[in-house]
């Protein structure tokens, strides 16, 4: 299995988890802001297995400064570093303002171009609306970046539209195994299988039946068992064709 976007600096037990997932074929562990970079490095730097994303969360974007992006810089060329950001619009908390996180955007944008990684998008909007998707949408238009992942990709189907067109992938997370989440489902059992991975989001997002613990790389088994079954497939051909997905996005080893 893959885990195609965690958080483990944000485990109580990083180790424990780790030890849990001892079989999987790769983990993306993701940064969200410079402290946070170097700590998803150095899980990657210590495990084969593990390989970080670096970047600054639309949240943290008010952080970005000169000095900000040349650490952003000179992180993006490290070999166990396979994915930008995550990156993207988030209207839902009041946290950066939307020109600040459209340069944080573009500046991620830049390094992943550069070093031919993808970049993860997070978007997420507030009480029902959908003005961060849209915004997203509007920038994918406008740049065309040549790889990108949507992440815990949540059933906007304007995005959803826009992202496969360009050629993105679609990554779905424990939210798939909700049972208010029927529409997502849906979408699911109709996403071309090459363009799907599965992810935790640790510590967030926690699947049924797990739902009320925190979230765990081990536990992306749970969104894929669900996956599979939306795609009538056996376990193991969901397995083996999501973890061939990862590899041809992150560019990891067999």
């Amino acid at each position: 299995m893959t885990d195609a976007h965690t958080h483990l600096d944000l485990q109580d037990d990083p180790e424990g988890a780790l030890a849990r997932a001892a079989d999987f074929a790769g983990l993306l562990t993701v940064g969200i802001d410079p402290k946070a970079n170097r700590r998803a490095l150095a899980f990657a730097e210590a495990n084969p297995r593990v390989f970080a994303a670096v970047g600054l969360h639309p949240n943290a974007a008010e952080l970005l400064s000169p000095e900000v992006a040349e650490d952003l810089r000179a992180l993006a060329g490290h070999p166990r570093v396979r994915a930008i950001g995550e990156t993207g619009f988030d209207f839902y908390w009041d946290k950066a303002s939307p020109a600040a996180q459209a340069a944080a955007l573009d500046l991620q944008a830049e390094l992943a171009l550069a070093h031919g990684h993808p970049l993860v998008f997070h978007v997420r909007s507030k009480d029902g609306r959908d003005d961060a998707e849209r915004e997203l949408i509007g920038w994918l238009r406008l740049h065309r970046p040549p790889h990108f992942v949507l992440h815990a990709f949540a059933g906007h189907e304007g995005l959803l539209e826009t992202a496969l067109a360009l050629g993105g992938y679609v990554s779905l997370a424990g939210n798939l195994t909700h049972r208010k989440k029927k529409r997502l489902r849906e979408i699911a059992r109709a996403l071309p299988r090459d363009r799907v991975v599965v992810e935790t989001d640790a510590p967030y997002l926690t699947p049924e039946p797990k739902r009320g613990r925190d979230n765990q790389p081990a536990y992306v088994l749970y969104t894929l068992a669900e996956l599979a079954e939306l795609w009538g497939l056996p376990f193991h051909e969901a397995e083996a064709g999501t973890d061939e997905n990862a590899r041809r996005l992150f560019r990891w080893q067999r």
